[in-house]
């Protein structure tokens, strides 16, 4: 029997699934995997991305799963796959790995961790579906591009979702903020 469900505490909008938002390197992800150890790994599921560094260069992202799978989410010398800028996307290990470890997540009561809803992972409509599914469940920590785009103003927009932007003046303050929303 699965465990019940981690509720957010209720605060005075009701929104239960919160996305930070941020500019690149403020520490987004370095936040929710903080929020994940205080939390507990076996209560949260999902996936993380970071970069991958050769030479002090930065030649693409990795995909991670909780539970410690890898792949490659985008590397400048793959030779197939949707191209952003400088880097080719792997669709195959956006559908093979950090879906499955959404779905996973979702289906097992968990914390779901999306690191992060952007413009490469949403190359993936199995992964824009998948995010869908997991907003609907109301149980989702993400961080999200600060970009404009159909699908991530959807998201934005939706009443589920309480957007917390991380800044250097708060992002320490942010970790015990979101630990009293989650009630850990």
């Amino acid at each position: 029997m699965p465990s019940p469900r981690p509720e957010f505490k209720s605060e005075s909008d009701g929104r239960q699934n919160l996305l930070l938002t941020g500019r690149p390197g403020i520490g987004k992800t370095t936040l929710i995997r903080a929020i994940v150890e205080k939390l507990g790994p076996s209560k949260a599921g999902g996936f993380w991305s970071k970069e991958i560094r050769e030479g002090g260069r930065r030649v693409g992202f990795s995909i991670e799963t909780l539970t410690g799978q890898t792949g490659i989410l985008a590397h400048c010398e793959l030779s197939s796959g949707p191209r952003l800028g400088r880097y080719f996307v792997n669709i195959k290990d956006i559908n093979e790995i950090a879906v499955p470890a959404l779905v996973n997540a979702r289906k097992s009561n968990k914390l779901i961790i999306i690191d992060e809803i952007a413009k490469m992972e949403l190359f993936s409509k199995e992964f824009a579906r998948e995010v869908r599914l997991c907003l609907d469940n109301q149980r989702v920590i993400a961080t999200i591009q600060q970009r404009r785009d159909k699908f991530l103003d959807e998201v934005r927009a939706r009443r589920d979702v309480r957007l917390l932007e991380l800044t250097v003046s708060n992002r320490n303050e942010m970790q015990r903020r979101i630990i009293a929303i989650l009630g850990i």
